[in-house]
């Protein structure tokens, strides 16, 4: 009798140890469940939101490209100096999203509506000095940039008029980080669809209809980037107030904005350099493989949006779970942030390689340029899912304010990139025989040197403990 209850004691703690397993294994999943959830009611909208000046770009070009040759080049030229100042200024959002997230996640939410308020300040500063600094350089810049005779005329008529809407687009920035942070994003995909809606409604009415030519091109992009501002600023002041919050420019706080930024600043610089140097790289290898280079791109440079919104979704929650002091939560988001962006990666790098097989004709007549895009396009899409997962390490190691560890490996990477670009260059050319293969040899040098420098990196830093405290 005493070894059957034994046993009987024993079956039902097996039981008992199996149901407590099962139903460990089943809150997993379910949690599991609920973060993709979780990050995918953020990265969608923030995908929306992300392609705002892309596709305010891409708008004009389509109208200007009605007026003129010149008007066309001029366009480019303009669009050129505005996304690349602009995106310098992408700090402005990243810091604010953690800073907000932070404090969000501590139980301090009016001190973090208050950092937003600061980031607001501090973008209207630095949007005011950046566009009267364009405006009265505009000319020297085209001109620097390529702009001859009426080329340069159209460049910089246009770029004078839409960098007056420069404060508007980084109010946009700053007024995102603050709605990300608080995990409300929707209305920061609103703001984007409407003011592509206004910009292209003024894009007609302001070119084709009153005729103003290259002038009412920017100068319907300037009104769109203002509406822009306003539609996601005034709500946030609103929030603010109704929390207590001073809407009065807070030194320290604007300071301590700008401390937060400046690391943000070197690291998209870094990026923005080795970017530089690919391109130069490209022409130093032909015309033929710098067309096709510029195909692959165009096209990468939208693709990247779609894994940037998993690492922006994957930062504002492992931010808000920092700021609890949640360690083992944010281990969690850390884990299901990079396998969702390799997950993305795969996908879209799948996609990427088989649109690039036919994607060459609708960028070029040349056969020869078609092979060359189908080539890199190729080469690309098998190392998106390493993008995807670098991204998304990005995103999360930004929402911990690991800020200074990402100016210093993003400045490192990026001067080894460019030293193994100027040996490639210069001793490697000569050797490859081919534009095929010179193609396929610059997007393996971009991905395995640039990118995988970047995740390992991020990767050797996730694994530590060192980020979340």
């Amino acid at each position: 009798m005493g070894r059957e209850r034994d046993e009987r004691a024993e079956e039902a703690e097996q039981n008992g140890r199996a149901e407590r397993t099962e139903l460990a294994e089943g809150a997993g999943r379910d949690e599991g469940a609920g973060t993709a959830r979780k990050l995918a009611a953020l990265a969608i909208p923030t995908f929306g939101q992300l392609i705002a000046e892309p596709t305010f770009i891409l708008i004009d070009t389509a109208i200007v490209g009605h007026i003129g040759d010149a008007s066309l080049a001029g366009l480019s030229i303009g669009s050129t100096i505005i996304l690349t100042a602009v995106g310098l200024c992408i700090f402005l959002a990243y810091s604010t999203t953690a800073q907000v997230a932070h404090l969000l996640g501590a139980g301090r939410r009016r001190e973090g509506l208050q950092a937003g308020i600061d980031g607001l300040w501090l973008a209207l500063l630095i949007g005011a000095v950046l566009g009267i600094g364009l405006f009265a350089f505009a000319e020297p810049l085209c001109y620097a940039l390529g702009g001859r005779s009426a080329v340069l005329d159209q460049a910089v008529t246009y770029t004078r008029a839409v960098v007056l809407g420069a404060p508007g687009m980084l109010l946009v920035y700053a007024a995102n980080g603050i709605f990300r942070g608080l995990q409300k994003v929707r209305i920061t995909l609103i703001a984007a669809v409407s003011g592509a809606v206004v910009n292209t409604l003024l894009e007609v009415l302001f070119v084709l209809v009153f005729g103003w030519g290259i002038a009412g091109s920017g100068a319907a992009t300037l009104i769109a980037q203002w509406f822009m501002g306003l539609f996601l600023v005034v709500p946030a002041v609103l929030w603010a107030r109704a929390d207590g919050v001073t809407l009065r420019p807070q030194l320290d706080g604007i300071m301590a904005a700008g401390g937060d930024g400046l690391p943000l600043f070197i690291r998209t610089l870094a990026i923005r350099a080795a970017m530089v140097m690919t391109v130069a790289s490209a022409a130093r290898m032909g015309t033929h493989v710098l067309a096709g280079f510029q195909a692959v791109n165009s096209s990468w440079n939208f693709a990247m949006n779609m894994l940037d919104s998993v690492g922006i979704a994957g930062q504002t929650l492992v931010g808000a779970a920092l700021g609890a002091r949640d360690w083992k939560r944010a281990r969690a988001l850390t884990r299901s942030t990079g396998r969702a962006g390799a997950v993305v990666g795969l996908g879209v790098g799948v996609a990427f390689a088989v649109v690039g097989l036919a994607a060459g004709h609708f960028f070029s007549p040349n056969p020869e340029i078609q092979l060359l895009t189908a080539v890199g396009m190729i080469t690309m899409g098998v190392f998106f899912p390493l993008q995807g997962w670098m991204m998304a390490l990005d995103g999360i190691l930004i929402g911990a304010r690991d800020f200074r560890y990402l100016a210093a490996t993003c400045t490192l990477t990026a001067v080894v990139y460019i030293a193994a670009l100027g040996g490639l260059v210069a001793f490697g050319i000569p050797l490859i025989p081919g534009d095929v293969a010179r193609t396929a040899v610059l997007w393996l040098a971009f991905n395995v040197v640039l990118m995988g420098g970047r995740g390992l990196s991020n990767g050797l830093r996730a694994r530590s403990d060192t980020w979340m405290r």
